[in-house]
């Protein structure tokens, strides 16, 4: 499904206005309840949830970022920015996960035991499980038809505190059959460090972007294919692909007769660029060099056709 930039915007601010409203309310319900029944754990799902709201509200403010038209200054546009919003909230994630970590640990080495969760906890548990589950899935189905690498990892980051939430209620349980409230701490240093991994996941997948990165080598395969699909098209090389905001940017080299004429070479162009966007959704802009056969030049950088075949750089 192609997505343009209105309908891009449209997705992002619907799943960030859902995903605000259900997260202050069972933020607020677990935070209370947390307090109430002196649950480190519960506080803890508590505090995610939290920054889940905080999240929310980053994303509308990308929304408006995303919206602008290029400039100037950023002749690209700035669709960049739900990049860098997405590797900001891993952090944001990350200290939240390390911040209940270290709270857990130091009642640990108190030994401080916690009173046993009364049955309201439970209760609110069981409610957060259900609603973050629907947020989870609104999350996916709305950043899939945005094409958000933000949402998409807001996504994840609730499906996260689904588990996080099922952690909860063991920890409930064990403490329960036990006796004794320290399980309870125990399980909330075991959902810091689930926090954390989800942290980790998010930042490397938006650090690869903003690094122009690209590990996905059936984009690349695409092009090859696009451009062996065009008559007097061939060779393609020095292929470089990023992805701006969930858009493609696309760069590469191609090989044409020598003896044809720049009107020729430029219909060559014109139907290989067709041919890409036939194949691949979401192309913002393609970059095509026409060269020569035979032509000797070194690559440089990007990919040959020999490596995109191969599936890796040699």
């Amino acid at each position: 499904m192609k997505t343009s930039i209105d309908k891009k915007t449209k997705y992002i601010k619907l799943a960030a206005m859902i995903a605000l409203l259900g997260n202050v309310i069972l933020a607020s319900m677990k935070i209370a309840a947390g307090i109430f029944s002196q649950s480190n754990a519960l506080v803890g799902a508590g505090i995610d949830s939290s920054t889940d709201v905080l999240i929310s509200i980053i994303t509308l403010v990308v929304v408006k970022i995303l919206s602008k038209p290029a400039d100037a200054n950023h002749p690209w546009g700035h669709r960049k920015a739900e990049t860098i919003a997405t590797a900001f909230l891993s952090f944001i994630i990350f200290f939240a996960g390390a911040q209940l970590i270290i709270n857990s640990l130091t009642d640990l080495i108190a030994g401080i035991d916690t009173p046993l969760p009364p049955p309201i906890a439970i209760i609110v548990l069981i409610i957060s499980v259900a609603g973050k589950i629907l947020l989870a899935v609104s999350q996916y189905i709305l950043g899939k038809r945005a094409d958000s690498a933000m949402i998409k990892a807001n996504a994840k980051n609730m499906a996260s505190d689904v588990l996080i939430s099922l952690g909860v209620l063991v920890g409930f349980a064990i403490a329960h059959l036990t006796g004794s409230g320290l399980a309870d701490s125990i399980m909330a240093i075991l959902i810091g460090f689930w926090i954390i991994r989800t942290a980790i996941s998010i930042f490397a997948d938006a650090n690869l972007e903003l690094m122009d990165g690209n590990s996905d080598m059936e984009s690349y395969r695409i092009i090859v294919d696009s451009v062996n699909a065009v008559e007097g098209a061939s060779t393609p090389h020095r292929a470089r692909m990023r992805r701006i905001g969930g858009f493609w940017d696309i760069s590469f080299d191609i090989n044409v007769d020598p003896n044809c004429s720049v009107a020729e070479a430029h219909v060559i162009v014109s139907n290989v660029e067709k041919e890409i966007k036939k194949r691949l959704e979401n192309v913002m802009d393609i970059m095509i060099h026409v060269e020569p056969h035979g032509d000797k030049s070194a690559e440089g950088f990007g990919l040959s056709e020999k490596e995109i075949k191969n599936g890796k750089a040699e």
